[in-house]
């Protein structure tokens, strides 16, 4: 079995200068995203870890790490959390690494994330009207 080498916290965004943009400047779309990513586990041999169960437990880590990031804070400086531009990267480098594996999972999973999440929200629409949208009570 091929032992699974350490990663960089970029994963599969690794670029000099702007991590958090892709080289081209352009907007890269979830599919190519996606791609990206079964490429770079691909190359690496590490589809063998990426189990549902593994990719849960990396995703659970990850959230954790983004979290740590604002445990301390009071509200007020966690919506200014993106001014200072060490924690600004910390943060944008524990949001991609939760969404890496968010998206790992879905494809090992066969889930189509933005279809789930229209799902989940059209369900929350219903379960929770918003104040001038709730039907009327039984009997009036």
């Amino acid at each position: 079995m091929t032992e699974r080498p350490e990663r960089s916290d970029n994963v599969a965004t690794d670029r000099p200068g702007r991590p958090d943009r892709p080289a081209s400047g352009a907007h890269p779309d979830l599919n190519s995203l996606r791609r990206r990513l079964a490429e770079f586990a691909a190359a690496r041999n590490w589809e063998p870890y990426h189990t549902p169960k593994n990719l849960v437990s990396a995703l659970s880590v990850e959230a954790s790490e983004l979290l740590e990031i604002f445990q301390w804070l009071t509200p007020e400086q966690s919506a200014r959390v993106m001014a200072d531009p060490e924690t600004a990267h910390r943060v944008r480098d524990e949001v991609a690494d939760v969404l890496a594996y968010l998206l790992q999972l879905c494809d090992v999973l066969g889930v189509d994330p933005l279809a789930a999440l229209a799902a989940k929200i059209e369900r929350n629409e219903h379960r929770f009207p918003a104040p001038g949208n709730r039907p009327a009570p039984e009997g009036n």
